[in-house]
């Protein structure tokens, strides 16, 4: 399974839409356009097909967990 798969699936499983993905990436200081966010989710054979980093996908599931629990407790 790769990281594209799992995106896909976390985006469905938590009914996401595109705004709201970039909003968590934001949280975690990580800029990235609709176009590019859309490229992530297209079919491996399509021409604008992107694979997706392992950096993307941490620090989309970082922002998730700040989005849910919020944010960490300074030390």
């Amino acid at each position: 399974m790769t990281n594209n798969d799992i995106f896909k699936k976390i985006r469905i499983a938590l009914s996401l839409k595109d705004y709201e993905i970039l909003d968590i990436l934001k949280l975690e200081d990580f800029e990235m356009s609709k176009g590019e966010l859309n490229a992530l989710f297209q079919r491996e054979d399509h021409p604008n097909y992107q694979e997706c980093g392992d950096q993307v996908l941490r620090k989309f599931l970082n922002g998730l967990i700040t989005k849910m629990r919020g944010p960490r407790p300074k030390k």
